[in-house]
């Protein structure tokens, strides 16, 4: 991003021991108040959330994003199948959302891209006859259709893969 980031941190605490009463005894047999070292290879999780958010621009890989897929289907005639694609992705730990909102379907693919999700899966008509799914990526946009259960192997694989997008 052009600029220097620290995440780590190590930081020598002299309130704490303080406040926790903390004390050890000296060699010369007298107590003394410790000055406690904090190591975070990480940084605080706070600060470690901030790069990666940056780093990534809220775009996650697969494996980390917190919806990895949502499920657009064009009508509620599509709900019982997309129902059932939903409950297949869950059943393998695929972390799914289903948008059964009474809304245009361009307007659910533009929200699901703001959201950064990574695959989109519509449902119409056509699909449904077919057992199909026409697949979109936030990365390669509109990928065509595919059988749903080679679809639902794919995003599998590659979350299991840890492939970074």
């Amino acid at each position: 991003m052009g600029h220097d980031v620290t995440i780590s941190t190590c930081q020598l605490d002299f309130l704490l021991p303080r406040r926790f009463e903390l004390e050890y005894i000296g060699e010369d047999g007298l107590g003394h108040t410790p000055v406690v070292i904090h190591r975070a290879i990480l940084g605080t999780f706070d600060r470690f959330l901030s790069f990666l958010i940056e780093e990534t621009k809220g775009a996650f890989p697969l494996w980390l994003a917190p919806v990895q897929v949502k499920i657009l289907p064009i009508s509620d005639n599509q709900l019982e199948y997309a129902k059932k694609i939903q409950k297949d992705l869950e059943e393998l730990d695929i972390r799914v959302e289903l948008d059964d909102r009474n809304e245009k379907i361009g307007y659910k693919i533009r929200e699901a891209q703001m959201e950064k999700v990574p695959y989109m899966l519509v449902v119409g008509e056509k699909e449904v006859a077919d057992g199909l799914c026409s697949v979109r990526t936030r990365k390669e946009g509109d990928i065509g259709q595919m059988k749903a259960a080679e679809v639902i192997n794919k995003i599998k694989a590659e979350v299991k893969s840890f492939k970074r997008d």
